[in-house]
């Protein structure tokens, strides 16, 4: 049976590479050395976006009641993060999907609110950047998941209908940026969002294993 798709447009953190949790993590540690606990159901509201949505920052200094000096726990907390990542690798599933998807003539695309230096360096080093047509960072569009933006400029890059693209997403605001681009989506949660009410998805999956029926 042949897909109504055109195209597959996949998140990245989280969703291809488990970068959410060192994320996470690393964070967790931050709030811990200044006596306080992280729980995911709050973190959990800046996951696909920026700090303008919801911010730790401005949240551990309203707990603490203080100002902090952010740029030298920014670097240590971003050193956390690369040393539990080194060695990562895509996540299960991912690499068998983008490749029966461009077997049965879809465009693959990447859609993330990160950086380019941050997903095309991470597509290199896991051996997929040249699988996809096209990676859509949040250099390309004024505004991030959960605003439609980078969604719909995938769209005009691959020359595609909205409703033609499945989006695939571990968060809710990029369950959001889809509804709102007009595109029909998928969920993936991982151990981050699992937790996470996915309902504005026209589907949950288990894993990206179970994408390859919908393909």
């Amino acid at each position: 049976m042949q897909s109504p798709f055109r195209a597959l447009l996949f998140d990245f953190d989280g969703l291809i590479v488990d970068t959410e949790w060192p994320i996470y993590n690393a964070w967790r540690q931050t709030f811990r050395d200044h006596g306080h606990s992280l729980p995911l159901e709050i973190f959990t509201q800046c996951i696909g976006t920026d700090f303008d949505t919801w911010s730790p920052k401005t949240h551990l200094e309203e707990l603490t009641g203080d100002h902090i000096d952010w740029h030298l726990l920014d670097n240590a907390r971003q050193a956390r993060i690369e040393t539990e990542l080194v060695g990562a690798t895509a996540m299960e599933g991912i690499p068998k999907a983008v490749k029966a998807a461009k077997a049965a003539g879809l465009k693959v695309a990447v859609v993330s609110s990160s950086s380019h230096r941050w997903v095309d360096g991470w597509l290199k080093k896991i051996g997929l950047f040249e699988q996809f047509d096209t990676t859509v960072c949040r250099d390309d569009a004024e505004r991030i998941k959960p605003a439609p933006d980078l969604y719909l400029v995938a769209a005009r890059q691959l020359a595609l209908e909205p409703a033609t693209c499945l989006v695939i997403e571990d968060s809710v605001n990029g369950i959001k940026a889809a509804k709102s681009a007009g595109m029909p989506s998928v969920a993936i949660p991982n151990r981050v969002t699992a937790g996470c009410d996915f309902s504005l998805a026209d589907r949950v999956l288990k894993s990206a294993a179970e994408l390859l029926a919908l393909i």
